[in-house]
């Protein structure tokens, strides 16, 4: 699932939820509820996540195991 793979990136590079929800201008408990499968990450989200841990959306959500990024077009 990605709340787990994300918790797992986070966690592996010592980061807080804090950290990221100011990275991601969003509120602690918001993220907090993105980790803990409550709520549904939108899109844009997805996109900044990806992108800060030079991954893929499919990594993140679990269609790949492969951490390396798509190439940008």
């Amino acid at each position: 699932m990605s709340y787990e793979r994300i918790r797992n990136l986070r966690e592996d590079k010592d980061l807080t939820q804090s950290f990221m929800a100011d990275y991601l201008n969003i509120h602690q408990t918001t993220y907090s509820d993105y980790e803990l499968g409550n709520l549904n990450i939108p899109i844009s989200i997805m996109i900044k996540i990806a992108d800060f841990y030079h991954t893929s959306i499919d990594y993140l959500v679990g269609r790949t195991n492969n951490e390396a990024p798509y190439p940008h077009i």
